[in-house]
């Protein structure tokens, strides 16, 4: 699993609530080295922040997507908003969690991604987009 956020707590917190569970081949801080990165692990999941110094995450997936990159993608946002569900879904992804949800979503979505189910964190508005 490739972890891409460009915070650093946010990227520790996710490490933890993964370990023993998930094996996190690489933490990146922003999308540059990510094709490398998938290149060189091979990833299943990858979780993807939106907003991302450079390039935006919505932009990386499809990158990915067209790329045929066979990695999950969940995206871990702040983005509580049913238009970036759609871009993201648009994109190639097969889950959404809110980053207020990280601790109570974040497991269930990547197990979803993998037995190919999307997950869509609860939210006001987002449910249209499930």
């Amino acid at each position: 699993m490739l972890l891409v956020d460009d915070h650093p707590a946010v990227l520790r917190q996710t490490m933890e609530l993964l370990a023993g569970e998930f094996r996190v081949a690489a933490a990146l801080h922003d999308g540059a080295q990510l094709d490398a990165a998938v290149a060189e692990h091979r990833p299943d999941l990858i979780v993807l922040d939106i907003t991302l110094p450079g390039a935006s995450g919505i932009d990386l997936a499809r990158r990915l997507t067209a790329s045929r990159c066979t990695a999950k993608i969940v995206f871990l946002t702040v983005h509580a908003d049913a238009d970036y569900v759609r871009a993201a879904f648009d994109a190639g992804a097969s889950g959404y969690v809110i980053k207020s949800r990280l601790a109570s979503d974040l497991l269930p979505a990547l197990h979803a991604a993998l037995e190919g189910r999307r997950f869509v964190s609860p939210g006001r508005g987002l449910e249209e987009s499930r």
